[in-house]
């Protein structure tokens, strides 16, 4: 590990001193004093004169009748819930210290912390028996390719642990009885949430507490006192009867200091209590560091306007034909063809359309690939490359991807949308009569099909999460029948490397040999080959086969040779000799610049400066920037449009790109005014390519900026992110992230903090931000934004919020360090359309696929949102940026996030702000305000956002990079594309 550690030192100066990048200023780290904590649990000492506390990741100790706590570990731990030893000298933690949780101690005063639980599962929630000799905790122990979560003691003196509960359900939060003989916990069993407890040495489960409540924790003092939950609402109860009355009381156990009294965390306070009902709180203070990261980087700067020719670096699912002789693959919104040898690719397609995924014929006589030439969603087209001809041979209404031949070449395997981040189901087409066959119901996203060699199985790589109640795991080889049934009954898991996952779904294997005797996958960065049974049952351990990167392989017909990516480069790769070349690709775009000279005349301004909009005002444009903004001269524009507003263009920030919402997706965001989507995780090649078209006005889409995957720390769940398993491959993954040019890194939730802190400095020295959803220790480490006010924790609870609520240590860390913060707030569309019903019928919903549109419009209720609102207003307060964004492929989302904004409490303006100023700002993007010498990224709406800012999503015509669109081309599909260079 310390090895690791230093290389991964060594490789970030390297890094950043290649390109060229300025020394960094001197950040000072600043103080911030809290008094109150968010899902922070207490622990107090068996003599009751300590207490111990988790605020934002480190354990801290106070006396029990309150003052200044000290913090006793460091803040990389990710410590959490603390409990003392019954001798008063050890306090134990469950800690995320080296990428997974495990149990740790630590001697009050901060010294001795030394590990006491490790290996590849989560061990957590910890609890001394009255003795000291164990510790009872739950884990997810047990199967590589997933378990559940049960309750296991540890043995102190020995290191022995045995497990005491192997019912399917999640069993968590477990507690010791006075007597040392049973152990409460709490259990998803029989159809919800009830207290059950076990004979500490094992035996029959029974039932202790049954309750209509959700029950989260639960704590055996004299008598059980369990946390119930019904909402946004907490509490703690004996048998049925409410203690705490309207406190908002945080999920965890309470800490008995007597049969009758115990400390536990409500309302961001520590409090002590009885079962009587006397209550006391314990006031406290904890001081913290944050860095703030204003100006200690210098940030790279995209350029719009430079007409030099660019290196297409956006190469999508690049696959050798079977006589091992061309490459068929994506770019620039076109399928290409070119020779091993290299060269100038042949575009095939050269159309409009969002053409992507080819896949050769066994015989290499066809090509498949998905467009939406058609219009509406993505299809399956068929080209015979013989004659050039081509057919469409699916017709759905979901949007088919990732399509490969069946080794008989009669039949395509291909992945199926029909939701969110990519759950798909898995169906065959027979290539001759279109008939379809579903042979596996809808999954969370997998990987794409490969065929065994008699055409009886289809295997895809599927996320194998290790318990239900936390939704990470490994990314492992799922076989199916390639006939059916869909119901999951033939399915069939095997794991090449237990506990080690493939590296992501997107184009990292399996990749089936022809031969059907060898698999190919990606692991540890590294292509490696493994040996297969008929059925595709590992014979053998995978076996590396490159020395780099590796990434989208694929065979010859020979199953020797193998085509893979490499950063920016192709690699033809002999498999037995492993004589490997470049393969030389001249493939270039230009950034659009429209030769064009306009002139807009409008009957109000909105500039997104001043607080007032201007009257009577004409806009000049001359390429894609603004030259002038002047009062009205008649007969000087060439664009009248006296009766609208014009308005900066929209900035999402926070919105996944995805091929398979195809080329109608970017109109949909112009059509709601949204002029540039930051996607802040995607898989790596299809990023860049959809980056690269919408720079060249290939694809009629707003200016995007991007990153490749969610990077992640051995465990995954999305199919856009990649389990990185130690620091050499996190290293790999920077520096393809550099080569592809991306505008961010993401740091995603199974990243420890001491690699994210690495992430951080890695992406300030090539001038780049990062981002993740965890606003402490990332303060401290300078990272620049946080996403989600509330977002996917590893820890099963949000560390930003207890419940719906937000306390002072959050808005204070994130005012402090001036961090910008993206709510998110997707659920905000329920209170949109409640407000403003005629929003159902929105035509431009139209160009939603259908299930995208049922989510949009189906029956929910609209959430209590209150405490985010708090939040986001507290944040804004403290000195903090909000920069709206929306986490959904739904443009209309936008609309209802800023409409949030201003039900919270701030005024239109500061809310149209957040979608334009602030967020280009941020992105250096000359955008977000209507100025000389700005790009020209405007909307033309009826109506004063600044007056009502649901007047910003009714677009009349919109102006992006200089190209004036039409609401009617927009939806119509008339709207063109740039002219190619």
């Amino acid at each position: 590990m310390k090895r690791n550690l230093i290389a991964l030192a060594a490789f970030l100066c390297l890094a950043g001193s290649a390109v060229g990048a300025p020394p960094l200023n001197e950040s000072r780290p600043v103080s911030v004093t809290v008094d109150e904590g968010t899902s922070m649990s207490a622990s107090v000492s068996p003599d009751g004169q300590m207490l111990a506390m988790d605020l934002q990741g480190s354990i801290w100790v106070l006396p029990a009748s309150g003052g200044a706590a000290k913090r006793i570990t460091d803040v990389f731990n990710d410590a959490r819930q603390p409990v003392w030893s019954p001798d008063g000298k050890t306090i134990a933690f469950f800690a995320y210290r080296d990428g997974g949780y495990d149990l740790w101690a630590i001697n009050p005063d901060g010294t001795n912390q030394h590990q006491l639980t490790q290996g590849a599962f989560d061990d957590r929630e910890p609890v001394f028996s009255h003795d000291g000799a164990e510790i009872a905790f739950s884990s997810d122990r047990g199967s590589p390719l997933g378990s559940d979560i049960n309750i296991f003691v540890l043995d102190l003196k020995s290191g022995a642990i045995r497990q005491l509960t192997r019912n399917p359900a999640e069993d968590t939060m477990p507690s010791w009885s006075p007597d040392d003989r049973q152990i409460s916990f709490v259990s998803t069993r029989d159809a919800g949430r009830n207290v059950y407890a076990v004979d500490s040495t094992g035996g029959e489960e029974r039932r202790l507490v049954a309750t209509t409540a959700h029950i989260d924790a639960a704590s055996w003092g004299g008598e059980v006192v369990a946390h119930g939950v019904d909402g946004a609402k907490g509490w703690l109860e004996v048998n049925g009867r409410n203690l705490t009355g309207d406190e908002h009381v945080f999920p965890f156990q309470p800490s008995f200091l007597s049969r009758n009294e115990f400390f536990y965390v409500s309302d961001g306070k520590i409090r002590k209590r009885d079962l009587s009902g006397s209550i006391q709180t314990i006031p406290f203070t904890a001081t913290l560091e944050v860095t703030p990261v204003n100006g200690t980087y210098v940030r790279k700067k995209r350029d719009f306007t430079s007409q030099a020719p660019r290196k297409a670096l956006g190469i999508v699912r690049p696959m050798l034909s079977p006589d091992g002789k061309f490459i068929a693959f994506a770019a620039l919104g076109d399928i290409y063809v070119m020779p091993v040898t290299g060269g100038t690719p042949r575009n095939l397609t050269h159309d409009a359309a969002y053409d992507t995924d080819p896949a050769w014929s066994p015989d290499g006589n066809g090509l498949v690939y998905t467009s939406d030439k058609a219009g509406g969603l993505l299809q399956l087209w068929l080209r015979d490359m013989r004659s050039g001809s081509e057919r469409q041979i699916t017709h759905l209404s979901t949007q088919p991807i990732s399509p490969t031949f069946s080794p008989d070449g009669k039949r395509i395997a291909f992945l199926d949308v029909d939701g969110m981040w990519r759950r798909s189901s898995i169906a065959v087409i027979d290539v001759d009569t279109g008939a379809i066959t579903k042979i596996h119901d809808s999954i969370f996203a997998p990987g794409a099909p490969t065929w065994s060699p008699d055409g009886k199985r289809v295997m895809v790589a599927m996320v194998s999460p290790y318990s239900a109640k936390y939704r990470e795991g490994t990314n492992q080889l799922l076989s199916m029948s390639s006939t059916g049934p869909a119901t999951a009954s033939d399915d069939k898991w095997y794991a090449p490397v237990p506990n080690l996952s493939i590296d992501s779904r997107g184009w990292n294997g399996p990749v089936w040999s022809p031969g059907g005797t060898r698999m190919l996958a990606v692991y540890e960065g590294y292509l490696s080959v493994f040996p297969v049974s008929a059925a595709g049952e590992p014979l053998g351990a995978p076996r590396r086969i490159t020395t780099e990167i590796a990434y989208a392989p694929s065979w010859a017909g020979d199953s020797r040779h193998v085509l893979y990516q490499s950063n920016d480069k192709l690699r033809l790769l002999d498999s037995e000799t492993g004589d490997v070349q470049t393969v030389p690709l001249n493939l270039t775009y230009h950034v659009n610049v429209p030769k064009t000279h306009l002139v807009v005349h409008v009957g109000k301004l909105v500039d997104g400066v001043s607080k007032t909009a201007r009257s009577d005002m004409d806009i000049v444009i001359d390429g894609n920037r603004i030259t002038a903004v002047a009062p009205h001269v008649a007969g000087r524009a060439a664009i009248e449009a006296p009766q609208l507003t014009a308005m900066p263009g929209l900035i999402d920030f926070h919105s996944h790109r995805q091929s398979d919402s195809g080329e109608q997706q970017g109109r949909e965001f112009l059509a709601y005014g949204v002029t540039t989507v930051r996607s802040p995780g995607g898989l790596p090649y299809e990023a860049v390519e959809d980056r690269e078209a919408s720079d060249a006005g290939i694809r009629v889409s707003p200016r995007i900026y991007d990153t490749g995957h969610l990077m992640e720390w051995q465990r995954v769940y999305y199919k856009m992110g990649i389990a990185i398993s130690s620091n050499a491959h996190l290293a790999m993954e920077l520096e393809r992230a550099r080569i592809l040019g991306f505008d961010m890194l993401k740091s995603y939730v199974r990243m420890p903090d001491i690699q994210q802190r690495h992430i951080v400095e890695f992406g300030h020295s090539i001038g780049v931000p990062s981002s993740s959803h965890e606003g402490y220790p990332s303060a401290f480490s300078g990272i620049d934004s946080m996403e989600h006010t509330e977002g996917t924790s590893r820890r099963g609870y949000s560390p930003k919020m207890t419940l719906g609520r937000s306390y002072k240590d959050v808005f204070s860390i994130l005012g402090a360090a001036h961090m910008t913060m993206t709510p998110t707030l997707f659920s905000s569309m329920r209170l949109l359309l409640a407000d403003e019903p005629a929003m159902r019928d929105d035509p431009r919903l139209a160009l939603d696929p259908p299930w995208l549109k049922n989510q949009i419009l189906g029956p929910q209720p609209a959430p209590d949102i209150s405490g985010t609102g708090k939040l986001i207003i507290d944040v804004l307060h403290a000195g903090g940026r909000i920069v709206a964004g929306t986490d959904q492929p739904g443009p209309m989302y936008m609309h209802s996030e800023l409409a949030a904004y201003v039900r919270f409490g701030m005024t239109p303006y500061e809310a149209l702000r957040a979608a334009t100023a602030v967020p280009a700002d941020f992105l250096q993007l000359d955008a977000g305000v209507i100025a000389p010498g700005k790009l020209a990224d405007i909307v033309l709406v009826e109506g004063n956002p600044l007056e009502n800012i649901g007047n910003a999503h009714k677009v009349k015509r919109v102006i992006a990079n200089g190209r004036m669109f039409s609401i009617e081309d927009l939806l119509s599909g008339q709207a063109k594309n740039a002219p190619r260079q």
